[in-house]
């Protein structure tokens, strides 16, 4: 119903989760490479991303890879750039929410390709730190599908 698209993720743990919320939220996870982590099985097991065979997971060379093949009606990019509040837009099914790395985001190549009201925020008190990827993904998904009374729950 919904895409969760990570852009060079680093950290196992976090997409481990995503695979998770994916897997319970019906949603497709989309990984741009590189990845900051192996993704052999015996590496996943390991990293506790063994939940992979219960969550559709597709995999991408690299950003142009993944616009020219990603069957997604509209991308939104989660950024603390944004101006546009998480919860504003309609979203539908087949749209697509776009998490950059852990510690850098989303590269500004990738910012260019998202016009104003596509690049979204969540607010958080200012000073702090920004929320953790995987808690960002779950905030993001639950509120899109919630917009569509939780269909297919």
């Amino acid at each position: 119903m919904f895409h969760i698209v990570l852009f060079q993720p680093q950290i196992p743990p976090n997409t481990g989760n995503i695979i998770r919320l994916c897997a319970n939220g019906g949603a497709q996870l989309h990984l741009i490479y590189p990845l900051g982590f192996d993704v052999s099985e015996k590496a996943c097991r390991r990293a506790g991303l063994d939940y992979h065979a219960l969550a559709e997971v597709q995999h991408y060379e690299d950003w142009q890879h993944f616009l020219d093949n990603a069957p997604i009606t509209r991308l939104f990019a989660i950024t603390k750039f944004g101006k546009t509040r998480y919860d504003q837009p309609h979203f539908e099914a087949g749209d697509g929410f776009l998490f950059g790395r852990e510690t850098t985001g989303l590269p500004d190549e990738v910012h260019q390709h998202f016009v104003e009201d596509r690049r979204l925020s969540m607010p958080m008190i200012e000073g702090n730190r920004s929320l953790n990827l995987s808690n960002t993904a779950a905030i993001m998904l639950y509120e899109a599908w919630r917009q569509l009374d939780f269909a297919g729950a």
